[in-house]
């Protein structure tokens, strides 16, 4: 990433030096650190950097070229978690040519088919629960496979798991004959009546297909969604074959108003306001 920006070929960061610049800052692009920046420097850091009042999160927010730049590097903590999602306020036409070329752009060739199963991607450290999380993703996986449907779990293609979480999950699936383990989630989107997730990205590409989604965890996408933790696992998951959204509209309200878009004319002044906030004084 770092020499693509200083090629001049990430966009974002182009506008992000552009929108300093024009405000009388010097710029550096530098590598990665764990350490706070020096005295009168402000740092800003992709996805996760030292905790210090000078320093910022820069983060893609799912796709392409929508951005956040938060003090919090944890995602369930920015302030679009709290804001109000009002579909009657998004323009419904506007939103459904939003979607739609979002879609073809990163589900080329997927289309929504006739439901056949729960897709439940998983993630890592599945046999722990985190303060983010209302239960274990194994036992997430067990509360949607006693619902009785034919259930496929997924593994994450990064995931670095353990013989012990592997045997687990095995268990598991040799517990419950509706449950089978493995395969690529994208394309298994397509059948899915619903996605079961802890907090996984997964679940943005869902409600492009229009899919409900029921989350175990916090994070930032959860306004349209069935929360666990708000509802119970029980009520969640009974109510998610039936549940209904305004998925075009809040992908646009979520992308477009409240990340920043770095191919928009008002990316430069997004900046700065994301910038500002906290208390650079820029």
């Amino acid at each position: 990433m770092a020499k693509r920006a200083k090629a001049g070929h990430f966009n974002f960061l182009d506008k992000i030096c552009s929108a300093v610049s024009r405000r009388g800052w010097l710029f550096e692009i530098a590598p990665e650190t764990d350490l706070p920046p020096e005295r009168y420097v402000y740092a800003l850091h992709h996805m996760s950097g030292p905790q210090h009042k000078r320093v910022k999160i820069f983060r893609r927010t799912y796709y392409y070229p929508f951005w956040h730049i938060e003090i919090d590097q944890q995602r369930w903590r920015w302030d679009v978690v709290k804001a109000a999602f009002r579909p009657n306020q998004i323009d419904a036409e506007e939103a459904r040519a939003f979607i739609h070329h979002l879609r073809a752009k990163n589900l080329p060739g997927i289309s929504p088919t006739e439901p056949t199963h729960v897709l439940i991607p998983l993630q890592t450290r599945l046999n722990e629960t985190r303060s983010f999380q209302t239960m274990s993703p194994l036992q997430m996986v067990e509360s949607v496979a006693n619902t009785g449907k034919r259930c496929i779990a997924t593994l994450h293609p990064n995931g670095d798991y353990s013989s012990l979480e592997l045997a687990e999950l095995e268990q598991l699936a040799r517990r419950y004959p509706n449950l089978m383990i493995g395969g690529d989630s994208r394309q298994l989107l397509a059948g899915a009546e619903y996605v079961a997730t802890q907090n996984s990205s997964v679940a943005m590409d869902a409600y492009l297909l229009a899919r409900p989604v029921v989350l175990f965890a916090q994070i930032d996408f959860h306004h349209i969604a069935l929360n666990v933790a708000e509802i119970g696992v029980e009520k969640a998951l009974q109510n998610a074959p039936k549940h209904k959204a305004h998925y075009a509209k809040y992908l646009f309200w979520l992308l477009r108003e409240q990340a920043i878009d770095a191919m928009a004319p008002t990316a430069e002044l997004r900046i700065l306001n994301a910038l500002k906030k906290g208390g650079w004084p820029i």
